[in-house]
């Protein structure tokens, strides 16, 4: 159902569980996805089969839906001849579809409109990298656009997420001030720095005072790196900490594709929520049964 608490409230109160990777939901229900546009290219094609991928991770026990958005760009659906009016409809739509998907859910199911970084628009793995020669001024302005609209649509929280460095980091939290929607900050990490090889204390640092920011944290790590990093957003900000690593399982750029094995282990979350976790799910080929077992462990 739609939530009658805001995400914060709940954070508040207690763990609240995430979804998982999206884009291994939806290849799981036979989707293909070899496109510069990712999972985005669904909301044009396919948007049933978003939902349906939303849903799964409904009956897994999530109740943070994340969306679709992540490589939905302006200047990526340019490139495939949609217009701009018809990119922000199909931004919308991706709020949307999650909105249905919880919607039918008794318990609360809040919607995460997802802001990716600059460098999933490139489509060549530079989000992995950070360091894309742009400003922050530019990158505010490459942002903004996305996250107005997104804003429109009335998720219950941005979702600014797998950001390599603070620059880009900067520049989302400058974009997002005053849209009137809550955020969060999730930085996708190697060991103990950001992708762009900046301090982690540093790249927590920027959302201590910031009252817009509701959760700080990482995604799309393995799931060693993220132990420690909980500890320090949560110690330098104080505030909830997100953490949703990816299976452990490294992607390949070049080849496009994943190599070694699965680390994911749901047990893990018991010490996140000690050190000051709130926000618990899965990234990259974390499907529903993992989060089903998140679930079960964090009674929710």
């Amino acid at each position: 159902m739609k939530p009658t608490r805001t995400l914060a409230a709940a954070l508040a109160g207690g763990t609240v569980v995430l979804d998982g990777g999206l884009s291994n939901q939806l290849a799981a229900q036979g989707c293909d996805l070899s496109d510069a546009l990712w999972s985005a290219r669904l909301l044009v094609d396919s948007p049933g089969q978003i939902e349906a991928a939303h849903g799964a991770y409904v009956r897994a026990g999530a109740r943070v839906l994340t969306t679709s958005s992540y490589q939905a760009t302006y200047e990526g659906f340019a490139r495939r001849g949609v217009s701009r009016d018809t990119a922000s409809a199909l931004l919308v739509r991706s709020v949307e579809l999650a909105r249905r998907a919880g919607a039918a859910e008794q318990d609360e199911v809040w919607v995460a409109a997802s802001v990716g970084p600059y460098g999933a628009m490139l489509a060549d793995g530079s989000e992995y990298r950070g360091r894309y020669g742009l400003s922050v001024r530019e990158l505010e302005r490459f942002h903004r656009p996305r996250i107005e609209t997104l804003a429109s649509a009335g998720p219950d929280v941005l979702a600014l997420e797998t950001v390599p460095d603070t620059d880009e980091a900067e520049a989302l939290l400058r974009a997002a001030a005053g849209c009137g929607v809550p955020v969060w900050l999730s930085y996708s990490i190697e060991g103990g720095r950001t992708r762009a090889g900046q301090p982690l204390a540093d790249a927590f640092a920027l959302a201590a005072g910031d009252d817009q920011v509701i959760a700080v944290g990482i995604n799309c790590c393995e799931p060693g790196d993220a132990d420690r990093a909980v500890e320090q957003a949560a110690s330098v900000t104080g505030k909830p900490v997100v953490v949703y690593p990816n299976s452990g399982e490294g992607w390949d750029a070049a080849a496009r594709s994943w190599r070694g094995d699965a680390t994911f282990d749901p047990s893990r979350v018991r010490s996140w929520q000690a050190a000051g976790a709130r926000l618990v799910g899965g990234c990259c080929r974390v499907g529903p049964e993992r989060i089903a077992e998140l679930s079960a462990l964090t009674g929710r």
